[in-house]
Parts: C-alpha cells; structure tokens; sequence
C-alpha cells in the first residue's frame, strides 16, 4: 500500500530516516512498519520510511509542511531551503484536491531551485526555470507573473491547461524521484520511524 492522494511527502537523496527525523525535529518517536505508518501519517504525524532506490520518504498529510503553498506565503520556501541545507537534495509535494493544493519543490543545499504549487485559487508559488521532466508531463510551465490581472481569456486558458492535477502530481514525482504509489512494505526493509514535529506556528 502506497501513498499519494491528499497528503504531502518530501523525498530526500541518499539520507538515513534518522536524518530526516533528526531534521524535522520529530518528536515522540515510534518504530513503525511501512503500513501502519503510511495510515497513521493520514491522520496526523509524520512518518520517514526506509530507504528505496537511494530515496528516503517523509509523508504527512497534516503536519509535514503546515503553510499555504503559494507566492503570498515565503515561509514556506524559506523552511525548505533551510531543510535541504541540512539535507543535500530535498524535494517536496503536495497533492491534496481537498483545498485544490497541488504542486512540488526541489531544493539542492539550501537553494530552492524549482517550485510549482497551487493553494485553493491563490497567487501559483513560481520559483526557477520549468525543468525537462515538467515539460514531458506538461504541466506547471506557467506562473501568473506581474500582470495576470490584465489577463485575456485566452491566457487563462493557457494557465488552466498548464494547471496540474492528481495524477499529474505522481507523474512528476516519478521523473524527479519516486511515485509512492508504487512503492510498498517489501521495499523499505524493517520499517520507518514515526513522530510528531514540533509547531512552526
């Protein structure tokens, strides 16, 4: 059983689950296996499951990343890139229909170098050139810029066909990293570590 669908998830290159635990400055931690602690981390905490294919995943649909995903929130980019200075290559998705939040970040030590997100109609957080794997999935290749205000109808049809949804967002995390969907309890070895970050807020 895998994950993907209304929540968020980081993948972090080549870091033990104690790393990012460490990083995320979890608490109360437990020892849990891939299924428990993927459906735990739908209710609340987070969950750093075992290693696959050189890629570590944290996923948590409440707490992992506790912003609005969007240009008016620069908390958000500025957590992230205090993460991935920590951690090296850090990428991050959201893919969460309930709030129409949909999106992903990659950071390389400490520099957000993409991100692509929406956040139920806000101002599309735009950081960094539109990568090849963007491209291939076609979507997220357009931000709002300065002047969306004077948009056309025809340049709102363009924004609309660029706009990513659910499957979208699992397409690109599989060009950039890992799609959790595929992956399952045979491929993470012993388990993960589960806990509760501390509030940012």
């Amino acid at each position: 059983m895998g994950f993907g669908f209304k929540t968020t998830w980081l993948a972090v290159r080549e870091r033990s689950p104690e790393e990012v635990a460490d990083a995320l400055q979890l608490t109360d931690r437990e020892r849990l296996s891939w299924d428990e602690g993927v459906d735990r981390a739908y209710v609340s905490g987070v969950f750093v499951a075992g290693p696959v294919a050189g890629w570590t995943l944290a996923h948590g649909r409440r707490d992992l990343a506790t912003f609005d995903y969007s240009a008016t929130d620069r908390n958000f980019p500025e957590w992230f890139a205090a993460l991935s200075a920590r951690l090296g290559e850090v990428q991050f998705f959201v893919n969460e229909r309930g709030w129409f939040s949909h999106g992903w970040v990659r950071a390389i030590d400490g520099v957000v170098v993409r991100a692509f997100a929406t956040f139920d109609g806000d101002v599309p957080l735009f950081i960094g050139d539109v990568t090849p794997a963007e491209r291939e999935v076609g979507k997220g290749l357009r931000g709002w810029g300065d002047n969306w205000r004077n948009w056309q109808e025809e340049d709102w049809d363009a924004w609309y066909e660029s706009a990513p949804h659910e499957h979208d967002v699992l397409k690109l995390a599989a060009r950039w990293s890992l799609n959790p969907m595929l992956v399952d309890s045979t491929q993470v070895g012993d388990g993960g570590i589960y806990g509760m970050p501390v509030q940012r807020r």
